[in-house]
């Protein structure tokens, strides 16, 4: 059996949940912004193809991309690499990310 509220209580629930929807709401359109302020600046940094190269990439480790595409970003707002970026030097960058995230191992059998 469901006790019965009173209408204090109810709309103090609908505020409630109202608040909640709007902060989501708000946050949202927050992240969309982000979003399309980077999108933004990879299409000056990039050219077409290294941005497709990364588009490519993100399929398959989302999260060396994001951290590429941030760092990206802050180098060339800070003026130290030359713009645009180039597919060729966008292969050489990622390689270089990847020899250091890898580490040698050796196996001596004895």
């Amino acid at each position: 059996m469901a006790i019965p509220l009173d209408e204090d209580e109810l709309e103090k629930i609908r505020m409630k949940k109202m608040m909640e929807l709007q902060r989501k709401a708000a946050e949202e359109e927050e992240k969309k912004r982000r979003e399309a302020e980077k999108a933004a600046a990879l299409r000056i940094i990039l050219t077409p193809e290294a941005r497709q190269r990364l588009a490519n990439l993100r399929l398959v480790r989302r999260e060396l991309v994001e951290q590429l595409e941030e760092q990206l970003i802050r180098l060339a707002q800070a003026g130290r690499i030359a713009i645009p970026i180039t597919d060729d030097v966008l292969k050489e960058i990622l390689k270089k990310l990847d020899s250091e995230r890898r580490r040698e191992i050796r196996i001596i059998r004895k």
